[in-house]
């Protein structure tokens, strides 16, 4: 009996060691039974509220803005209004606008993604006052007028930008490297989304298709996307009627508060990938407007 018993207890001891030696297996080779990614309906339902509070908020403070704007006027009608590309005279309300609501979105996640809005904004709503008359477009033309010694206001508009994208660049990351990446990527987005504004609705429309996939990011990132896009999305129905324009400053502030979202969801690798595309956009800006300018347009 004692043999036995002592057969039966070495048994059933190989048969447990054999079944964890089978569990690690598995687990190391991928198979066998798994359990599968557990979805946390509370985390699901936080990023949504989230996402729709940032989306909401700028928004509603953009149309608020446009109200505002339209009832008081301030210095007359005439000088809210423009022709555009067609002849048509659009209002010009949208722009700061968009400016005030994109800010406070960005801003209410991250107070540097607020602050580089603003100041794109600012830039912006300076070369639409000063440069009215300037038939110079185009970085290249404006920095040959400052080499001869002319500071025009889409100069102006360059260097403050870019050095506000530093500021901004710095005050969201940790390490140099990325800090410069993300003041690149934060000016480039801006620079990039006003080159695509040649059209009705280019600019808003670029903002909301480029920033949907943010959307799916965690934290910051889903929340500035979806700040962006709540300004871009209450100024399109005006944009794409003519009824307005969104101008230099809208445009500006729209790919400021986008590019901070792009900066907030990327590690250094996707920063620079980020940034040389832009780089490149910039380089050949006159191509990527006519391109803007050929979508949607009637034969």
């Amino acid at each position: 009996m004692t043999a036995g018993a002592d057969g039966y207890r070495a048994a059933c001891q190989l048969g447990r060691t054999g079944e964890r030696s089978a569990r690690r297996l598995g687990r190391r080779t991928g198979g066998g039974p798994r359990e599968g990614p557990r979805i946390s309906v509370p985390r699901v339902v936080h990023m949504i509220t989230r996402r729709g509070g940032s989306f909401g908020l700028a928004a509603a403070a953009t149309r608020a803005g446009i109200a505002a704007l339209r009832a008081n006027a301030p210095g007359g009608r005439g000088r809210w209004e423009r022709q555009n590309y067609a002849g048509r005279t659009v209002e010009l309300y949208a722009g700061p606008a968009a400016v005030a609501g994109a800010a406070l979105g960005a801003g209410r996640v991250r107070p540097a993604a607020g602050f580089v809005v603003l100041a794109a904004g600012a830039c912006g709503a300076y070369d639409d006052v000063a440069g009215a008359g300037d038939p110079r477009r185009g970085f290249r033309e404006h920095l040959a007028a400052l080499r001869k010694g002319e500071v025009t206001s889409g100069a102006v508009k360059l260097f403050g930008i870019s050095a506000a994208g530093l500021v901004a660049g710095a005050l969201l990351e940790e390490r140099l490297p990325d800090k410069a990446l993300a003041g690149v990527v934060i000016a480039g987005t801006a620079h990039f989304v006003n080159l695509v504004d040649v059209r009705p609705g280019r600019a808003a429309g670029a903002v909301l298709a480029l920033g949907a996939p943010g959307l799916l990011r965690q934290g910051a990132a889903g929340e500035l996307a979806a700040a962006a896009m709540g300004a871009a999305a209450a100024v399109l129905p005006d944009d794409l009627g003519e009824r307005a324009m969104i101008g230099d400053s809208g445009a500006h502030a729209l790919g400021a508060a986008l590019g901070a979202a792009i900066v907030a969801g990327n590690g250094r690798a996707g920063l620079l990938a980020h940034a040389a595309a832009l780089v490149a956009a910039t380089v050949y800006g006159e191509r990527v407007s006519e391109l803007a300018r050929s979508i949607g347009a009637r034969k």
